[in-house]
């Protein structure tokens, strides 16, 4: 049986979503934040959340792939 070091779930996509005190149900306003880099992203609507999220595993692969051929 091999098992997976990689977690299912790992740290580095974890996030917290801070929503503004006049965000609504059709107008989410808030803030992403990645709870282990710390990068931070505003947001406007829910396409703008979703596209934020997307961008920072987009940049978290990244940097993952250059921490891979630097060793």
């Amino acid at each position: 049986m091999n098992l997976n070091p990689e977690s299912k779930y790992p740290s580095r996509r974890s996030y917290v979503v801070k929503l503004r005190s006049d965000a609504t149900p059709g107008v989410l306003v808030g803030r992403l934040e990645n709870l282990v880099s710390g990068r931070q992203r505003e947001f406007s609507s829910a396409e703008e959340l979703l596209v934020s999220i997307a961008a920072d595993l987009v940049s978290a692969a990244g940097e993952h792939a250059e921490d891979v051929t630097d060793e």
